[in-house]
């Protein structure tokens, strides 16, 4: 059936008649599926054949049914209490678990069943089965895959098979490739070469990783910070910094693509100092490699997993606690401040990241250049964005 029955009973000397409350709700038949002809309640005489409940004559059941919204509507609130026999809601687990934390659906969605299931909401609030006044916390309304700038149609001709490209590059390329290209919230634009880019970034991180595969799997423990040369620390930073940037960017907002590229970010510089015969501490390396899987987990599932087991972990990453962040570690040692004089660029110092915003303007006003510009000019004002940027104002 296409949707729950219409509770209206037709008679030829009442007309339209309500189905009493008491005989609520109106159970539709088993049935055999629809032969294509006309719908399936029109062949259910039993169903259709029921006396008027005014007057008690003959009469027959309306057998058109109501628009499958009113089904889409609640069905969340259903799901919090499925075995319940007696009433649509156990108002105690709906309770219990509403409102949807977080509701994902397509751009088709976000108008007419975000607002169909916000007056439901408010009605089943009404008659008591809710104590909630809105259904979801969190809307993210998802964007399309496109090519050529428009919606893929078998008509247009700009129809990609995605069974294709899984066999060609595999499941997790193809997902890393679809989750990197946008944002969730925007349409993505279908490029091949974008699959062949997020090919070659895993056949980067399978090199890197694949020289461990025969290392035992639980690795060394990380030396003390102060104990790292400088290649180490810059990797081990860039790992904490990585993870932060990954949660935020996962927790917040579902934005993989910059997740995805904070990932690749932290692989690239991996790769660079291995390329370059840096003498990086093997601990740290390992630390980086691991963190890097359990980041990418989410996204490239199969890919992570057969490298996470063939180097040697006893535990699978799913079984496996998300990485840690630590911001001592994460610190950076020095930054680059620009100094501006009324708002144009004049310099930049290198100083040490827990610079106090005091010592800052000291050291501007100190710098050769800064006092060629001012030319003996006694600054208006002094505007210090922490860790960026001094502008001095004459």
């Amino acid at each position: 059936y296409w949707g729950a029955p219409i509770p209206v009973i037709h008679c030829p000397v009442c007309g339209i008649v309500p189905v009493p409350e008491e005989q609520l709700p109106v159970v539709l038949p088993g049935t055999d599926g629809p032969d294509g002809s006309h719908a399936p309640l029109h062949q259910q005489a039993d169903f259709i054949a029921t006396p008027c409940p005014s007057c008690g004559g003959a009469a027959r059941r309306e057998t058109d049914t109501m628009d499958t919204f009113v089904e889409s509507s609640w069905y969340f609130a259903r799901y919090t209490c499925p075995d319940c026999a007696t009433s649509p809601l156990d108002a105690g687990q709906a309770q219990y678990w509403l409102p949807v934390d977080q509701y994902i659906g397509g751009v088709e969605h976000a108008i007419l069943h975000l607002l169909y299931s916000r007056f439901f909401t408010k009605v089943l609030r009404d008659l008591g089965y809710l104590g909630i006044d809105e259904p979801f916390q969190n809307l993210l309304t998802q964007g399309m895959v496109i090519k050529d700038g428009a919606k893929m149609s078998k008509s247009k001709g700009n129809v990609v098979d995605p069974s294709e490209l899984i066999e060609r590059y595999g499941a997790d390329t193809v997902r890393l490739f679809s989750l990197f290209a946008a944002p969730p919230e925007r349409d993505l634009e279908w490029n091949a070469q974008g699959v062949d880019g997020a090919s070659r970034f895993l056949n980067k991180v399978y090199r890197l990783v694949y020289p461990l595969v025969q290392t035992s799997g639980t690795p060394p423990s990380l030396p003390a910070l102060e104990n790292l040369n400088e290649p180490s620390r810059v990797l081990l930073r860039k790992s904490h910094q990585t993870i932060k940037k990954v949660t935020n960017s996962i927790e917040s907002n579902f934005h993989f693509n910059t997740a995805i590229s904070a990932v690749m970010e932290l692989v690239n510089q991996a790769s660079s100092l291995v390329a370059e015969g840096k003498e990086v501490d093997a601990a740290v390396l390992r630390f980086c490699l691991d963190t890097s899987l359990l980041l990418l987990f989410p996204m490239v599932p199969h890919f992570c997993e057969e490298l996470w087991e063939m180097t040697g972990h006893d535990r699978s990453l799913d079984q496996t606690a998300w990485p840690t962040f630590d911001a001592d570690a994460a610190r950076e040692e020095a930054i680059t401040i620009i100094v501006q004089v009324n708002g144009k660029v004049r310099a930049r110092l290198e100083v040490a990241a827990d610079t106090e915003d005091q010592e800052l303007q000291r050291l501007a006003l100190a710098d050769e250049r800064i006092q060629k510009n001012l030319a003996g000019k006694e600054p208006k004002k002094i505007i210090v964005v922490q860790r960026k940027l001094v502008n001095i104002v004459v």
